[in-house]
């Protein structure tokens, strides 16, 4: 990492969650700097406020010197030998799921009523039913996602548009801040995609058949921001002469990559109908130059990757996401009336709040400025509607209310939305 990156929202959560009685459970795709969030912000934090190192139990489960503690048994003695008295104790195990059986380890020392316990897992499937089952309500997930731009354009030492070409090309995993070349760039996060991200989703699902899955992440990259299904997926495999591939299949496989925060799926949903429809939908990447390193770097349209920055970094707001529908009447070229379906980019929730947010990456054009507040206009609720433009768009609000948004502004400001 170039230089240290505090990322104080993601402490501010582990803090309101010290020593709550609930195993805290930190999440994320590999490499996003789950651990470094744990093992050296939070554990400064602690010795910030004078606790000892004595009380800072760490264990990194994913490092072959611990490979004697992947058993459950030697895990739950290791940890029980060093909480030594009855003040508060801070247990923190990194990649918890590489230990078999982790569930009842990890039930036997909640019990222990001053330790207050931190774990990492890379698998969603670490918060299952089952496993929250296993827990039996002791669960508080912390979501860790890669560097937002917010965080990112800090530590990158340039210019504010060529700091947003790297990201949008190279992404948010931090360790891409310490490489200094497109080679060496390049070459960490492909071989990071290969040799970590799809062999841990294959060898954790017991997937044989690499081609399939390689192509199904290849299609998904490719589709960035366009509605897909499974089952359109699979009549492309057909077309192709892979006909074992089928519908279930692809389904089964989106889902592994979903459960390794690879990709994440956005529902649509009719606004006016307020019903969800099930297919078709959009798939959007956790982290950018993961998406490029899945085609080379050769299909980097801005467009398409802006869109997927703004969804990032709405979810990353704590926003519930969705593709919005809107049924409307619109005139067409001949002057007659019809009907239409219009889209808005993400309908965006957060407790009593909504905002409609379009990304637009150049509303130059009257007809294209239109094209993309239509869909605003035809909401007849009072939530706040906003269009996000490219790069150093000026913010304003036009007659109908809209506020337009400039990129740089809106990723660089948490409260932007509320302009």
């Amino acid at each position: 990492m170039a230089e240290r990156i505090d990322r104080p929202s993601y402490l501010n959560k582990l803090i309101e969650r010290e020593g709550n009685g609930s195993i805290k459970v930190i999440t994320g795709l590999r490499r996003c700097g789950k651990s470094y969030l744990l093992f050296d912000i939070f554990a400064e934090h602690l010795r910030s406020k004078g606790v000892p190192d004595d009380r800072i139990i760490q264990v990194a489960l994913d490092d072959d010197r611990n490979e004697e503690l992947l058993d459950r048994h030697a895990l739950g003695n290791y940890v029980r030998e060093r909480i030594t008295d009855d003040s508060p104790f801070y247990v923190m195990l990194d990649e918890v799921q590489e230990v078999e059986g982790f569930e009842r380890t990890l039930n036997g020392l909640a019990r222990i009523p001053n330790a207050d316990i931190y774990v990492t897992g890379s698998n969603s499937k670490f918060l299952s039913s089952d496993v929250i089952t296993e827990f039996r309500g002791r669960g508080d997930e912390v979501r860790v996602r890669p560097l937002s731009f917010s965080e990112f354009f800090p530590a990158y030492k340039g210019p504010l548009r060529d700091a947003w070409r790297d990201y949008y090309t190279y992404g948010g995993l931090p360790l891409v801040l310490s490489r200094t070349s497109h080679e060496s760039k390049a070459s960490y996060l492909r071989t990071l995609f290969e040799k970590t991200y799809l062999t841990d989703v294959r060898e954790r699902n017991g997937i044989h058949d690499k081609g399939a899955l390689d192509s199904i992440v290849r299609i998904l990259a490719s589709s960035v921001g366009s509605l897909t299904n499974p089952m359109r997926i699979a009549n492309t495999f057909a077309s192709n002469g892979m006909r074992g591939t089928d519908n279930k299949t692809v389904s089964s496989y989106i889902e592994h990559l979903r459960e390794a925060f690879l990709v994440e799926k956005v529902q649509r949903y009719d606004v006016k109908g307020r019903a969800y429809i099930s297919t078709p939908l959009k798939y959007y990447f956790t982290d950018l130059g993961v998406r490029n390193a899945v085609l080379n770097f050769r299909q980097q349209e801005e467009n398409h990757l802006m869109e997927n920055a703004i969804y990032n970094e709405l979810v990353t707001r704590g926003y519930s996401v969705d593709v919005g529908i809107v049924d409307t009447t619109v005139t067409n070229a001949k002057g007659k009336r019809e009907r239409a379906r219009l889209e808005v980019d993400f309908v965006c929730n957060l407790a009593d709040r909504r905002y409609y947010v379009q990304s637009a990456y150049s509303v130059v054009d009257p007809s294209k400025a239109e094209q993309e507040t239509r869909p605003l206009k035809k909401l007849d609720d009072s939530f706040k509607k906003v269009v996000v433009e490219a790069g150093d768009a000026r913010s304003w609000h036009d007659e109908a209310g809209i506020l337009h948004l400039g990129l740089w502004d809106f990723l660089l400001n948490a409260d932007s939305l509320d302009w």
